[in-house]
């Protein structure tokens, strides 16, 4: 176990190059399963995500090697269709193979699956799927795991009753190689999606946004080995926007996804803080004033996304006046919040009036904790000082960090292996910007 040791009070400034999407990669690497031929994927992010995926896919019979950022991956023959329980239990997206091993080899065995605890992230929307392409579904709660089998999937007209990225690439996994045509109406749109689908179709899917939030797959008999370099991650963008502006930095950024950015740059614009156009791909970030306060709601595509609103949070207690965030992704994401009234930030909850709760949030309302409320109210500016902290979950790990660089004193992050789920080497990566902050051991 690691923590950080972080001294704020230094403006970030210089150059770096976005890393390869986890939200993309993940996903990709469970495409191994669909075929028996060899996957070349470049631009693979070093995340322990990544590697507790890698691990998943080899108990199922897939092996991998690494070259620098490029992952050869090849499905050696399924003989274990379970999913082990610890691997599980700590990877979101370890229910991304039930797809691909239904398909394929007509039964899957998974746990319910772990990763960020982020509300209850409930799976019933892809097993409503999957039943509907005529799989078997049983739920044993003495052992935690979903058994799921099918003699063959069928296609299907599926609509989600709530939008959810991980299942409509759950059924686009399944659906490639299904018998006939599925159509998944309310489907995600998020740009990661389209990087899955662009790897299917090279790997010989027939994958199509047919309309607005939606998407066509007709099931095809086999798929075959492709060659695929994953984009670069959009939310790692945000994160270190975000440290430029709220430090009083300037960070040019390679790779830069601005176009997949709109929700984001308009706040930004809004808060005062500037961004650049060097070139396509290339974007400068700076705030040379104090930022303006500013209401945020989270939607899913092409709102402001949930993944932004905890970094976004700590940026706005630098800036002058009241500032609101309102959840509507998932009912539990606020954990952040405890940790930066530590270092002095001025947050309290609210309850937004909200007359239809079960239409108007994505997360199922009956989810719902009575008492807890979905937005917080941010007064600032404020001085934070240093602190003991604890991470609890990956984008909230991210926004200490942000904090602890811009509060007075030495701060100590404990927890930091959330953090090195979704972003590779940020302490290195943070001191070549002129970050003081330490990665060490942590005490016996």
């Amino acid at each position: 176990m690691e923590k950080f040791i972080i001294t704020g009070g230094t403006p970030l400034r210089g150059e770096l190059t976005l890393t390869g999407a986890k939200n993309v990669a993940l996903k990709v690497l469970s495409a191994a399963l669909l075929t028996n031929e060899e996957l070349i994927l470049h631009n693979v992010p070093i995340l322990t995500d990544v590697f507790a995926m890698l691990e998943l896919l080899q108990t199922l019979g897939v092996h991998s090697r690494w070259d620098g950022h490029t992952v050869i991956i090849k499905n050696s023959g399924v003989k274990n269709t379970r999913v082990p329980l610890d691997i599980g239990a700590r990877l979101r997206t370890s229910s991304m193979v039930v797809g691909p091993l239904l398909a394929r080899y007509g039964e899957a065995i998974i746990p319910n699956p772990g990763g960020c605890r982020l509300g209850a992230r409930p799976i019933d929307r892809h097993m409503d799927a999957l039943t509907s392409m005529g799989a078997h579904i049983l739920y044993h709660s003495d052992d935690g795991y979903f058994y799921l089998t099918a003699k063959k999937l069928t296609g299907a007209t599926i609509q989600f009753v709530k939008n959810t990225h991980t299942g409509t690439e759950t059924i686009i996994l399944a659906a490639v190689l299904a018998k006939g045509t599925t159509i998944l109406k309310n489907a995600a749109e998020e740009v990661e999606i389209d990087g899955l689908i662009e790897l299917l179709t090279a790997m010989g899917a027939r994958i199509f946004r047919s309309a607005p939030r939606e998407i066509t797959i007709e099931g095809v008999s086999s798929l075959h080995g492709a060659e695929y370099t994953v984009m670069p991650d959009r939310n790692e963008e945000v994160t270190f926007a975000i440290a430029a502006a709220m430090t009083g930095g300037e960070i040019v950024i390679r790779q830069s996804q601005r176009t997949e950015l709109h929700a984001f740059l308009e706040k930004l614009s809004e808060a005062g803080a500037t961004y650049e156009e060097i070139d396509e791909t290339t974007t400068r970030y700076r705030c040379s004033v104090r930022p303006r306060a500013t209401d945020v709601t989270t939607s899913i595509h092409p709102g402001f996304m949930t993944d932004w609103q905890a970094p976004w949070a700590v940026f706005m207690t630098q800036s002058k006046g009241i500032s609101t965030i309102h959840e509507t992704v998932f009912e539990s994401r606020f954990s952040y919040v405890a940790e930066l009234k530590k270092m002095g930030a001025a947050i309290s909850f609210f309850g937004p009036n909200v007359s239809n709760p079960e239409t108007f949030y994505n997360f199922n309302w009956k989810d719902h904790v009575n008492g807890y409320h979905q937005a917080i109210k941010i007064t600032g500016p404020t001085t934070l000082h240093n602190a003991i902290l604890e991470m609890t979950d990956l984008r909230a790990g991210a926004t200490l960090v942000l904090a602890a660089l811009v509060a007075d004193g030495e701060s100590y992050i404990h927890g930091i292996e959330q953090v090195d789920r979704g972003y590779e080497n940020i302490d290195k990566r943070l001191k070549d910007l002129g970050a003081k902050i330490k990665r060490t051991k942590e005490d016996a």
